[in-house]
């Protein structure tokens, strides 16, 4: 070994320990500056910013696969030359953020309203101060290669300005008014939500069919919310519905209330639903409140904003659960119900925040027009200035921004972007922009609602670059160069930010690339949630694995678009990928691995040597292209293999013999150039050990700064290609065969090789016999034993003396054993495969893993069987 070799392998401790290195050489690049981007760089720019987590959150898969993604573009684009800005920040998340310091409060026996406003938005403040952004110091433990220094939160001024300024400009140009309008309402949250903050779910109900008036006049209606009848200012039927024909423009008694009603036509009624006539209640329904817009209904509200019945009568002051029944009680005991279905499974809207079961509310609130908004989103990606990937979700994306409704931005609470509309004495409205003094005098009042979170987050890429002023960072870094983020969110905040990215932007496209991964679940498939109990979280991975196992398993099942189911044990195998590298990287040491010495002309290195070589270029390639695509689950798999099968399996064993047969220089330095190329490659997956072992095979300051590197297609030998895979071909044979006669890994046997085959790999004899564990026949060689392999150019004949190399007996009980235990698992995996109920809920990849379990058993049991009848008798 020389002494370099015996330097670098001493800096290396024996085993990678992610815990005691990992935290040291993030702070060490932080330091360095490697991360910092230089908005005066004449380098080309790449730009990524964090999609911001709230600012009350905590790691989880989805943002570790998130993450995992964004730092492995970054940290490439950096080693390829660009100018790299990895923007990271948090949101203030108006309603959670709300919620979490009420929750707080709540313990002291206060809520908001006891301290007021202005003491309860300072409270928050210093919630944020406590306990805001724990999420960011996650990231470090993740590797995050984000630019520390241009940290960003969406209530600073810089873009609390950014939001006034847009604010401003929209109701200036009439695409920001304010009117009434069904609004989705939160009686625990005490705000008006928007449609993306709803998540639905099917809820047992019930479905009550009630006559309204008597006799010959009367008409069936059908409902799930029977309190909401108090509201109803007609009754609905289709137009061309010959059975209620003769009761349109007549009037029939609301029940309980003494209210005479009209039976109207409408076309949005479906005649086959139900009995084909539906009660309208305009100011607690979406629908209905259309309806009652087209005929001019009265729109009175029946519930207050905690969801508790206002109507005069018998149910006033009762919650709307309570309401219900009594109000359906009521109806029986009258005679008016005519059908009762319960349960009745229907689809229920409930706050995304809190889970309660969201109002349907007439409401005066804000809202933008969204119609010019949402066609300039549609044409950026139309006409190719953004393009989504994978590009078959497009189509979702159109759907969304094709059919947009109007927005409602404003919210009900304290913690947020102050809305900047004045209200006037005398009726006026007056909205003031950042650089603007608002109206003073007595009867002048700020509106007290706040805007929605979405709204300031939709700003992201511009704000963060200092927009609205025309920053020296907005003229280098925007348009950023990808978003990356889940494809559920692609309406919540990837068209926001299309549409005020281009609005503010000038026409210029906040991103020239969206890339939409999958949703992490399960090893089953199941979705990750806190009530199944099946949720990983990352840190504990990361905590046993290390960082770069964490980011391995995540990576290398990230397909653009598609789900990704996780595992425990997949995270195991992914440390012992990083177990793998160390020690290889470190066998190559100890062997004389050095980049100091060029690699020679192709013509003077070996065919074990040019197939490694060309091998390598290939898969440079190979990843480049895939990294381009956005395909890392392949790019990744594509390394895995090619580390762990052709560099440690194969050329490392390959170069231990070349280096004994008197090809030192050329092996050492084609073994450094392999391994510098493979840990730069791996660099962006996992950038910590990489770092470790990069910086003792080369001295270099650091792989994060070392530039990419470029394939190289002269040491590409399709003969050495064929060659090398023949004597791989041959030597697992051979390794097979010894397994199968029960021959000890390391045990020597004396073999003779020959056939008409053998001539392709007959230069190849030493590796061969060195690495198949044979040695040269002597005199008087017997053959106990043979096999013939096909090779490309013919048949080898391999014939070994194995006489007193095997303990009969031990081989036999061993056998045995292990023909028991296939015998064992083949009758389990055939009885689940037996059984319907639990191919029925089983997910498909699950049984297909028992398939294969089942098939490798049954062809276990045949090899078994088979060397058991060959072996001699006892």
């Amino acid at each position: 070994m020389t002494e370099n070799a015996l330097d670098q392998q001493s800096a290396l401790p024996a085993a990678w320990n992610p815990a005691e290195e990992e935290a040291a050489l993030y702070q060490r690049w932080v330091d360095a500056g490697y991360f910092t981007a230089d908005a005066a760089s004449d380098k080309p720019p790449f730009t990524i910013v964090l999609p911001p987590p709230n600012v009350n959150g905590s790691l989880h898969m989805g943002h570790a696969l998130n993450h995992t993604l964004m730092d492995v573009m970054t940290r490439r684009r950096r080693m390829q030359g660009y100018e790299v800005l990895w923007l990271p920040g948090m949101d203030h998340a108006g309603i959670a953020t709300q919620n979490a310091v009420e929750r707080e409060l709540a313990k002291s026996g206060l809520s908001r309203h006891d301290l007021g406003r202005e003491k309860f938005v300072e409270r928050v403040w210093e919630w944020k101060a406590e306990y805001g952004g724990r999420i960011l110091g996650q990231m470090r433990r993740l590797g995050d290669g984000v630019d520390w220094s241009r940290e960003r939160f969406t209530m600073d001024e810089g873009l609390s300005k950014a939001v006034q300024t847009i604010f401003k400009r929209l109701f200036d140009e009439g695409l920001i008014y304010r009117a009434e309008r069904i609004i989705n309402w939160c009686p625990r949250c005490m705000t008006a939500l928007s449609d993306i903050e709803v998540d639905h779910s099917e809820d047992e109900g019930e479905l009550v069919s009630i006559r309204y008036g008597d006799g010959e006049n009367s008409i069936v209606v059908a409902t799930t919310r029977a309190e909401t009848m108090l509201g109803d200012t007609a009754v609905a039927v289709h137009p061309d519905d010959e059975r209620y024909r003769h009761l349109v423009g007549t009037e029939v008694e609301l029940p309980l209330t003494g209210r005479r009603i009209p039976v109207i036509a409408d076309e949005h009624v479906d005649p086959e639903f139900g009995t084909g006539a539906v009660k309208v209640t305009p100011a607690h329904d979406p629908n209905d409140f259309e309806i009652g817009r087209r005929h001019n209904l009265p729109m009175p509200t029946i519930m207050d904003e905690r969801a508790t019945i206002t109507a005069a009568g018998p149910f006033q002051g009762l919650d709307r659960f309570e309401a219900r029944p009594a109000i359906v009680a009521a109806l029986r005991e009258q005679g008016r119900i005519v059908a009762e279905k319960r349960p009745y499974l229907h689809a229920v809207g409930h706050c995304s925040r809190c889970d309660t079961v969201v109002e349907p509310r007439l409401s005066l609130q804000w809202w933008v027009k969204v119609e010019p908004l949402a066609r300039a989103a549609g044409d950026a990606v139309r006409d190719g200035r953004t393009k989504i990937h994978p590009p078959e979700l497009e189509k979702r994306y159109f759907d969304w921004v094709d059919n947009m409704h109007d927005w409602t931005i404003s919210r009900q609470l304290w913690w947020g972007h102050r809305i900047p509309v004045w209200y006037g004495p005398d009726g006026e409205t007056v909205c003031v922009g950042p650089d603007e003094q608002p109206p003073s005098g007595a009867g002048w009042t700020q509106d007290p609602d706040v805007l929605d979170t979405w709204f300031s987050s939709g700003l992201w890429p511009l704000s963060t670059l200092g927009w609205p002023e025309r920053t020296p960072e907005l003229a280098k870094f925007y348009p950023t160069s990808v978003l990356s983020t889940g494809y559920d969110i692609l309406f919540f905040w990837v068209a926001r930010m299309m549409m005020f990215g281009l609005y503010g932007g000038d026409g210029v496209q906040p991103f020239d690339h969206v890339y939409l991964h999958g949703l992490i679940r399960d090893q089953f498939g199941k979705k990750m949630s806190k009530s199944r109990g099946n949720g990983i979280d990352p840190l504990d991975w990361m905590d046993s694995y290390g960082a770069d196992a964490t980011r391995f398993t995540l990576a290398r099942g990230a397909n653009p678009g598609s789900d990704m189911a996780v595992a425990e044990e997949w995270a195991a195998g992914s440390r012992n990928f990083c177990t793998k590298l160390w020690n290889a990287t470190k066998f190559a040491l100890m062997n004389g691995a050095t980049v100091a010495t060029p690699v020679p002309p192709a013509a003077e290195l070996t065919e074990a040597d040019r197939w490694i070589l060309g091998r390598l270029a290939t898969t440079l390639s190979e990843v480049d292209e895939l990294l381009e695509d956005f395909q890392f689950a392949k790019a990744t798999d594509r390394l895995y293999h090619f580390t762990w099968d052709e560099l440690c399996d194969w050329y490392l064993e390959l170069a231990k013999v070349q280096i004994a047969g008197g090809r030192a220089e050329s092996t050492r330095a084609v073994l450094g150039h392999v391994f510098d190329t493979v840990l730069r490659l791996l660099h962006p997956v996992i950038p910590f050990i990489t770092e470790k072992l990069w910086r003792a095979l080369t001295g270099g300051e650091s792989i994060v700064i070392a530039p990419w590197p470029k394939p190289d297609a002269s040491y590409v030998d399709a003969a050495a290609d064929a060659r090398i895979a023949d004597v791989q071909k041959l030597i697992t044979e051979i390794r097979r065969f010894r397994s199968d006669q029960g021959l000890k890994p390391g045990q020597r046997v004396a073999a003779r090789v020959g056939g008409d085959g053998f001539t392709e790999v007959s230069g190849h004899d030493e590796e061969v016999r060195a690495l198949a564990r044979l040695t040269a026949p002597e005199d008087g060689f017997t053959a106990s034993a043979s096999l013939e392999v096909s090779l490309s150019g013919g048949t080898v004949h391999v014939e070994l003396d194995l006489s007193g190399a095997v303990d009969v007996a031990a081989e036999r009980k061993r056998l045995e054993k292990d023909l028991t235990a296939a015998q064992k698992e083949l009758k389990q995996t055939e009885g689940k495969l037996g059984n319907q109920a639990f191919l029925d809920k089983a997910p498909a990849a699950v049984v297909d893993k028992i398939k294969v379990r089942r098939d490798a058993a049954a062809a276990d049991i045949e090899r078994l069987t088979a060397r058991l009848g060959s072996l001699p008798a006892a």
